[in-house]
């Protein structure tokens, strides 16, 4: 009876405040930290720090648990209000876009370039043994590929591919291999991201797929004497697209790394560690998907310039280089 007694007259004490704070904190989160008066801001850090103190109290003496967990429950709702950082959502992405996406990039230095290593040495490995033999273009993709663009198309065909002419622009012919590249693409990020968990095997094999996917392909058009022109008409949007397949198989890497080398760390929570970094860097990728989608659909069938094709292939190379490498000014806490 006396225990009974006591917790009645602690909560009775105190629930004027408790009920008081609680109040501020709904119209809080209801409408907004700006919807209270200037009453209520004053009042909510010392409520707070009554709240606090209350549980301290209910905890110590083993009060009745119904009002332990009101308590429980009141402080951490004002905890957030108290001491959290709010942000919106437009704050949440430019902290993104100019801190998080790209520190995380550069932190990655080694898995970036392992990365850029299996997808540029399939498509090297691929060209050379397609310049050699074009009966290893059969090999890699069979009978049927891209519409005819195979080492039997004609060079005026292939021409006609990587060329816009007044009043095409609209031809969905045009756009079919747009289409294709790019949902091949992304395909191959999603994927390259995903399966890093497996010690990065799997994202290796990804990478070296899809470089030897492009570079037979590019042997063909080389073949033709069509390379200078390809690479061009290609690094409009590959220099971005290809760039996120690098970043994504980077991403993968540094899964796999925390798997395969966890230190002192159990895998799991290697890999949970190093699984916030590695998705920041996979969130980027698609926002880079969507610019080199743009890119594709645009600026690849409007610019029929070989030299300007270049142009702006190695202009946006370069802005991704220093928007990702480029020193930063340290933000003060």
């Amino acid at each position: 009876m006396s225990d009974l007694l006591k917790s009645y007259r602690f909560r009775e004490e105190r629930e004027a405040d408790w009920r008081k704070l609680d109040l501020i904190l709904t119209r809080a989160e209801n409408s907004g930290v700006k919807a209270l008066t200037d009453d209520e801001m004053t009042a909510l850090p010392r409520l707070y720090r009554q709240a606090v103190s209350s549980l301290s109290v209910a905890r110590s003496i083993s009060l009745d648990q119904n009002v332990t967990a009101y308590l429980e429950s009141l402080c951490t709702r004002a905890y957030f209000f108290v001491y959290g950082a709010r942000t919106s959502i437009g704050e949440r992405m430019m902290d993104f876009l100019r801190r998080d996406w790209p520190s995380c990039v550069a932190s990655a230095v080694g898995p970036t370039l392992l990365a850029a290593l299996f997808l540029f040495g399939g498509w090297a490995l691929a060209f050379f043994l397609c310049m050699q033999d074009m009966e290893w273009f059969w090999t890699f993709h069979g009978q049927s590929f891209f519409d005819g663009r195979n080492p039997d198309a004609t060079v005026e065909y292939l021409r006609s591919t990587i060329y816009t002419e007044e009043g095409e622009i609209n031809d969905g012919q045009l756009t079919s291999f747009s289409s294709y590249l790019f949902n091949n693409n992304a395909q191959i990020a999603l994927f390259a991201f995903a399966l890093g968990f497996a010690f990065g095997i799997p994202t290796a094999w990804l990478l070296v797929y899809n470089g030897v996917m492009m570079g037979s392909l590019h042997a063909v058009f080389w073949q033709k004497g069509l390379g200078y022109e390809f690479t061009g008409w290609l690094m409009i949007h590959g220099t971005t697209e290809l760039f996120a397949i690098v970043l994504a198989g980077a991403a993968g890497f540094v899964i796999g790394g925390a798997v395969a080398f966890p230190g002192q760390l159990t895998r799991l929570n290697s890999a949970r560690r190093a699984g916030q970094k590695a998705a920041t860097m996979a969130m980027g990728c698609v926002i880079m998907l969507i610019i080199a989608a743009l890119l594709e659909g645009f600026g690849r069938q409007l610019i029929n310039s070989d030299v300007i094709r270049y142009i702006v292939a190695f202009s946006i190379l370069g802005l991704w280089l220093a928007y990702f490498y480029l020193p930063r000014k340290v933000e003060a806490a």
